[in-house]
């Protein structure tokens, strides 16, 4: 039916690659509608591209979408066009009259197969040229031969004939004039970036220069300003999206600077407190030390006393006797007084204390010395923690404790030597080898043992109790690797694994080994694993301390890998043993 002339709109039924009313339009998947023959051109002119884009919001689509008119908009725009030639005013014969610029220059009047509505060839082809951001071309006569050395004058423009509901009309009010020559300021010229008469243009001081008509140039622009408007639009989206992300970001390293803050605080509390208790325990034994010297000391002088008083009473009855001149008297006692006294020998007998000797103090000052040179090694190692590489960067809400897997050990795979525990978690090496099968998967020569899980995939974390044991392997090895006869143990080989051998010497088995220096003997092992990014890193759990870190590219999967070594006589006969993580707060 037909449309109330007071709803309709020009704007509504134009082109925004052509800029005239829709002929055969189309609607591309965003939403956007396009003459059919100005679609089709534009994305025929973008050299073969893979990429589609719609002119007006540069969505883009990766294969060209399938194009169908729109019958519905159609429809609408030719009852507009029919409302707007019922209002054009036409002359006698009925005919249309004549654009009043078209007397200029013959080469504006429309060629006989060529639309009201449609747009020049070389406007399109500029118009073109310009959504694919490249220099606008050279304005060009359709039928003058061209000089090498200088361009043809472009001939007047005269814009396309626009619809409204009272016919066609001019879009905009004469321009201003040119200020040398008082003529109307049509032109653009390209090459001083300025709006020039024809005059200018033709006699003038731009004569030769790239021109165009001015007011074609701005719709040009006018339609270029609408895509650099999107694009800012999303440059600034970005840029919002990226500010949010960094307050967010020092919110979380605030608290987190807070959390650990905290933390060294009450680890360093504890640690003086400790220390305190120590303290208090060294000056306990150092005053138990004495009393105990001196409560020795006081009964040896209480026994010397003892018997100094004893020699002088007899040394006092002998001088009496022998001034005495009773012979019957002095006979009957000089024997008794004359036999040499019951006295002890007190040449040997000396009091003495751990407190003389210095052992305390000695013992004391080793330990502060090494505790000093341990709390120096703290900031370094803090620094080195986040300067390091190497260190996996997980996201500072969890730790490699949040990565826990299930791992059992496979009886299938392990050495005949090798015995496991019923569940799974526990592994020693015995004296002889066990009755079991000689299946493809099982090692032969090497005492190990695989995991039964394995992963191509994600982050996995993982501790084993390795105790005072002497000798032990652990990592992880490919599910490919060869399992008969020698292995070579290194990364090119499926092997990752940190290994100890004669309870000091560490090294991680790559070619060459990677020899390691370990202040702290760890007693469990924590295994952690980052499949895309390549890691695999080895914790000391008890004193929270990372030993190595390995990086390298995984392609196959992976399994856990094992082995106790052998027992050495009993002296390394300890199981490795596979422990619950334990939750982090």
């Amino acid at each position: 039916m037909a449309l109330p002339a007071a709803f309709l709109s020009e704007d509504q039924f134009t082109c925004s690659i052509c800029l005239d009313v829709f002929d055969n339009p189309i609607s591309t998947p965003c939403g956007h509608s396009f003459c059919q023959d100005c679609i089709t051109s534009y994305w025929d002119g973008e050299g073969g591209t893979k990429v589609y884009q719609c002119p007006l919001c540069k969505e883009s689509f990766h294969k060209r979408p399938e194009l169908h008119i729109n019958r519905t908009l159609k429809e609408i725009t030719e009852q507009f066009k029919q409302l707007s030639t019922a209002a054009v005013p036409t002359g006698g014969g009925g005919e249309e009259i004549p654009n009043a610029c078209s007397h200029h220059d013959p080469h504006l009047a429309l060629s006989p197969t060529q639309r009201p509505a449609e747009m020049p060839p070389t406007i399109f082809a500029e118009m073109i040229t310009r959504f694919q951001h490249g220099p606008p071309p050279p304005y060009l006569s359709d039928t003058q031969p061209q000089s090498p050395n200088r361009l043809n004058p472009p001939p007047p423009y005269s814009p396309p004939r626009r619809y409204t509901v009272s016919g066609a009309c001019d879009s905009s009010a004469d321009p201003p004039p040119c200020s040398i020559h008082a003529r109307s300021l049509e032109f653009f010229c390209h090459t001083d970036n300025t709006c020039v008469c024809r005059q200018c243009v033709e006699a003038g001081e731009h004569q030769g220069h790239h021109v165009s008509p001015a007011r074609r140039e701005w719709r040009i622009k006018k339609s270029q300003l609408g895509n650099t408007v999107l694009e800012l639009k999303d440059l600034i989206c970005v840029r919002e999206k990226k500010v949010v992300d960094i307050q967010k970001s020092l919110l979380e390293i605030q608290a987190a600077a807070e959390r650990d803050t905290d933390g060294a605080m009450c680890v360093f509390t504890e640690l003086i407190t400790s220390l305190e208790w120590c303290q208090t325990e060294v000056l306990e034994a150092v005053e138990m030390n004495r009393r105990a010297a001196e409560h020795r000391a006081q009964g040896l002088l209480r026994e010397l006393k003892e018997e100094i008083a004893e020699l002088k009473r007899r040394s006092s009855s002998l001088s009496q006797l022998a001034l005495s001149e009773d012979y019957i008297m002095g006979l009957r006692k000089f024997p008794a007084l004359s036999s040499p006294p019951q006295a002890k020998d007190w040449s040997s007998v000396c009091v003495q204390s751990e407190l003389t000797t210095g052992v305390i103090l000695s013992t004391v000052n080793q330990m502060m010395e090494r505790f000093r040179e341990e709390m120096q090694k703290l900031p370094k190692a803090c620094q080195h923690a986040l300067l390091d590489p190497s260190v996996p960067r997980s996201d500072p809400k969890r730790r490699v404790q949040d990565y826990a897997a299930n791992i059992t050990l496979d009886a299938s795979t392990a050495h005949q030597r090798l015995i496991i525990s019923p569940d799974g978690k526990q592994v020693h090496c015995g004296e002889r080898n066990q009755p079991v099968p000689n299946n493809p998967e099982r090692f032969d020569r090497v005492v190990c043992v695989l995991a039964k899980q394995g992963f191509n995939s994600g982050r996995h974390y993982w501790e084993v109790e390795v105790g005072e044991k002497t000798d032990w392997d652990l990592g992880v090895a490919s599910h490919s690797v060869n399992r008969k006869g020698k292995i070579t143990a290194s990364p090119a080989h499926g092997y990752w694994f940190l290994s100890l051998r004669d309870q000091t010497e560490y090294v991680f088995r790559s070619e060459p080994a990677t020899s390691l220096t370990v202040g702290l003997r760890p007693s469990r092992i924590g295994i952690y694993v980052d499949y895309e990014m390549g890691l695999v890193s080895f914790y000391n759990v008890k004193d929270k301390v990372l030993i190595y870190t390995f990086s390298d590219h995984f392609s196959d999967t992976l399994h856990a890998f094992f082995s106790p070594c052998t027992n050495k006589s009993g002296r390394n006969e300890a199981p490795l043993t596979i422990c619950p993580v334990a939750k982090t707060e």
